[in-house]
């Protein structure tokens, strides 16, 4: 009976320091996220720039390349494009995603879908420019909150598992 107490003893420790691990990551991935979307809109810049591709046909290849959740949010807007306007789709595509950013971070990517398809090339250049120089504050606000938080909840979850195993004792 002793030695099922202590197991039991031993998976809920477990579990609590696991737990803060879990919450520990998600500051990891949003700067992971953050850092790839802006990986991709330079590429974005790039073929705009120099390809000449329709958006559409361009986001597709960037979703194939991409990570998945951010691949997800690139993939959608190719295809809203069928029956909406380049702006509306990244819209739709960004507030429909599911992925580690704050809405801070989502507010900086809908700023893209003001000129997106609606513009000139250089328009749109400038306004993936202005919103790569956002991005750059989000990831270092990110990088804060992850050098801060991440420890925080690790050593956090553990203790609350010590806390309780105490207690139960």
């Amino acid at each position: 009976m002793q030695i099922i107490k202590y197991f039991m003893l031993l998976l809920v420790f477990i579990a609590s320091s696991l737990i803060g691990r879990f919450i520990a990551k998600k500051y990891s991935y949003r700067l992971e996220e953050l850092e790839e979307i802006k990986n991709i809109l330079n590429v974005f810049k790039s073929k705009i720039r120099f390809t000449y591709e329709p958006i559409p046909e361009i986001f597709r290849e960037i979703a194939s390349n991409a990570q998945e959740n951010i691949g997800q949010i690139f993939e959608k807007a190719g295809k809203n494009m069928q029956d909406f306007c380049a702006g509306e789709a990244w819209e739709k595509a960004v507030q429909t995603s599911e992925t580690n950013l704050t809405n801070e971070d989502l507010h900086v990517l809908l700023m893209l879908s003001k000129m997106l398809g609606q513009t000139d090339v250089e328009g749109q250049i400038s306004q993936i420019e202005i919103t790569e120089n956002f991005l750059e504050k989000q990831i270092k606000e990110a990088q804060q909150e992850k050098n801060k938080n991440e420890k925080l909840y690790r050593k956090l979850g553990t203790t609350i598992g010590l806390a309780i195993v105490i207690i139960l004792i």
